[in-house]
């Protein structure tokens, strides 16, 4: 695999661009990094080849890239969708910004794979992150020492429900149902600040169970649901009694500190089965 030239990572924030870059060097690839100024992790990118670029930046990004002979490429950690009049584009960026049109308005499914396109028309061939990172996509049933109940299980098809149908409007990638209630859907703010409100919001009894999965049809290349150890502290602080995620289309950023600490708060880890995902009657 050594002579298939660099994979060149566009990093947000987080742990899981360094993640992408060392499960790829160690399949033998080069790699460069370009990390999103104020998003990415300098010092997680340090081992690896990179440059910290403005992200819109287009033109230097672009070059950077070519320079390091980059082909393939791979878009992997969140970046807060800025205000548009906050960008300040170069030449190169307002290019791009006008091919990608309408599709800034859109949801996160149409602006992402708008920019996939995009690259793709720019010559690369855009790649998803689980394609390195097999190891970290989890499995079906339950991954530590706490099963789900009955009522876990209601409320866990109850959640998949839920995501079935805001996928049709781009909506988000979770939500927190309790005892058939849905306390909460995730939209812009992202599944910490979610988890955040629920907190407020649980209910007497049991507590919520949390669903994460893809909306149908989402370009995984461009954006998938993650789950890491903060997801499982923040489900524990807010009176969550366990996580449910879709495996094979769910990065973990740590799946056995996941593991872990689900164990350690007497929360269940799920990952849904083909069962699960079955429409209902």
């Amino acid at each position: 695999m050594g002579d298939r030239g660099c994979i060149g990572i566009l990093a947000g924030s987080g742990p899981l661009p360094a993640q992408v870059a060392a499960a790829a060097i160690a399949k033998g690839r080069k790699v460069f990094v370009v990390g999103f100024r104020d998003f990415a992790d300098s010092a997680r990118l340090a081992p690896y080849p990179h440059e910290i670029i403005r992200l819109a930046a287009a033109g230097d990004i672009l070059g950077a890239l070519k320079r390091h002979q980059c082909r393939e490429l791979v878009l992997i950690g969140p970046v807060r969708r800025p205000a548009w009049r906050d960008l300040r584009p170069d030449a190169e960026g307002a290019r791009i910004l006008a091919r990608l049109g309408r599709a800034i308005f859109s949801g996160d499914d149409g602006l992402l794979g708008a920019v996939v396109r995009v690259l793709s028309e720019e010559g690369f061939h855009v790649r998803g992150a689980h394609e390195f990172l097999e190891h970290a996509t989890g499995r079906s049933g339950t991954l530590g020492r706490v099963l789900p109940d009955a009522q876990a299980q209601r409320d866990i098809i109850r959640g998949v429900e839920v995501l079935k149908a805001m996928a049709v409007l781009d909506i988000g990638q979770g939500c927190v149902v309790q005892n058939g209630l849905v306390l909460a859907v995730e939209a812009l703010e992202g599944t910490d600040a979610m988890l955040g409100r629920c907190g407020r919001l649980m209910q007497a009894g049991s507590g919520g169970v949390l669903v994460k999965m893809p909306k149908t049809g989402q370009d995984l290349r461009a954006d998938m649901p993650t789950i890491g150890p903060e997801t499982l502290e923040n489900a524990a602080r807010n009176g969550l009694r366990g996580v449910a995620f879709q495996p094979g289309v769910t990065l973990m950023t740590d799946p056995a500190g996941c593991v872990r600490l689900a164990d350690r708060y007497g929360l269940f880890l799920y990952g849904l089965t083909p069962e699960d995902l079955k429409d209902s009657k």
